[in-house]
């Protein structure tokens, strides 16, 4: 975080984090307090935290699912709820929530996170409908096998097999995801609502 905030002041960019545990709503809503005392507003918000725990169903425990659910779904409800009084109190805002294609397709290994990224589609879909008449905006992205620390974790040959599914025959970058997040949330995309947007490549 410390490194983030030193790389975007060095290229003039105002920046600062709040540390918290985005699956306690308590710590959350605490975060979102100190957040509005120094800021006085929130326009946008993005839920992108998220992990994987990946193993075959029958060879989980209970903590496997717990632990991925709670950060990736909860955490998204969690701040998405503590945000809302902000934004609907001003009338406008953007809730940006990072998906998954897994979430769409299923992927072997992955039920627990599938899950967790099909929830945050469902969530998305209707808070969109309760709070686009306040002027705010929810929507989702899916991305598809992008060049993460997750990904990089994945054995050679599976990559490779993924290669063979993505049309462009070419992995995404978390640039390709950044910009087109910065275009979601400005007011180019003003009439882009309660949609989940798939960023994968052509995945076939």
């Amino acid at each position: 975080l410390v490194e983030n905030k030193n790389l975007l002041e060095k290229e003039g960019l105002p920046s600062d984090y709040f540390i918290c545990d985005v699956s306690n709503y308590k710590e959350v809503k605490n975060t979102v307090v100190e957040i509005i005392n120094k800021y006085k507003t929130i326009s946008v918000l993005v839920n992108n935290a998220g992990v994987t725990k990946d193993k075959l169903f029958i060879r989980m425990k209970p903590e496997d699912w717990e632990y991925v659910i709670n950060i990736n779904l909860l955490g998204t409800i969690n701040f998405s709820h503590a945000v809302l009084p902000v934004m609907m109190k001003q009338r406008k805002g953007v809730i940006l929530n990072v998906a998954s294609v897994v979430g769409i397709t299923g992927n072997a290994g992955q039920t627990n996170y599938a899950a967790s990224k099909a929830g945050v589609i469902a969530f998305t879909k209707s808070l969109a409908k309760e709070v686009g008449s306040r002027g705010i905006r929810v929507l989702a992205i899916a991305p598809g096998f992008i060049q993460t620390s997750m990904t990089e974790k994945i054995p050679d040959e599976i990559k490779q097999d993924y290669l063979k599914k993505i049309a462009l025959r070419q992995l995404g970058t978390p640039d390709d995801v950044a910009k087109f997040v910065k275009f979601l949330i400005s007011r180019d995309a003003k009439f882009i609502n309660g949609q989940v947007l798939i960023i994968d490549g052509g995945m076939i």
